[in-house]
């Protein structure tokens, strides 16, 4: 049984944990404590029968809008389940979350993320059950070169 819930900062060292086991790209603890602090409404853990956590994600608000007639839009930071608790729909249900909470708190008008472009798994998640779109792809975007898609949802219109 898996219960998904809104993150508190005393799960940021789990999803940490569950970051450092599973993507390639890490991030230090002040940015977990960034994110907790700024938008404590959007990032939401999965948890086992035992409180474990199991998955997260982590997600923001654009805090940088390229200009001033930019809708407010949310952004999809990072995205983990453990390897055991893969193909549950954990992942799809920490997405829809966090989406929601974009749409009820900041009245988000769309989400991005960015997903490498080799990352088969994730691609299908996002594109054929989340229905993102890629909107373009960045040339070198990761830290060992490797291009990533640039996808967007529109949550409302």
């Amino acid at each position: 049984m898996i219960h998904i819930r809104q993150a508190t900062s005393d799960d940021l060292f789990a999803m940490q944990n569950c970051n450092l086991m599973n993507l390639p790209e890490n991030y230090v603890m002040k940015y977990y404590i960034y994110h907790a602090l700024s938008w404590p409404q959007l990032s939401y853990v999965a948890e086992d029968h035992k409180g474990r956590i199991v998955g997260y994600v982590l997600a923001k608000m654009d805090d940088e809008p390229t200009d001033a007639s930019s809708p407010p839009h949310g952004h999809i930071t990072s995205l983990s389940v453990m390897r055991t608790w893969r193909r549950l729909g954990i992942a799809e249900k920490l997405m829809t979350q966090s989406q929601n909470a974009m749409v009820e708190c900041y009245n988000a008008k769309y989400v991005s993320l960015h997903v490498r472009k080799s990352n088969r798994a994730a691609l299908h998640l996002y594109r054929d059950t989340l229905k993102f779109s890629v909107s373009e792809v960045e040339t070198g975007y990761y830290a060992d070169g490797e291009d990533a898609y640039c996808m967007k949802k529109v949550l409302q219109e």
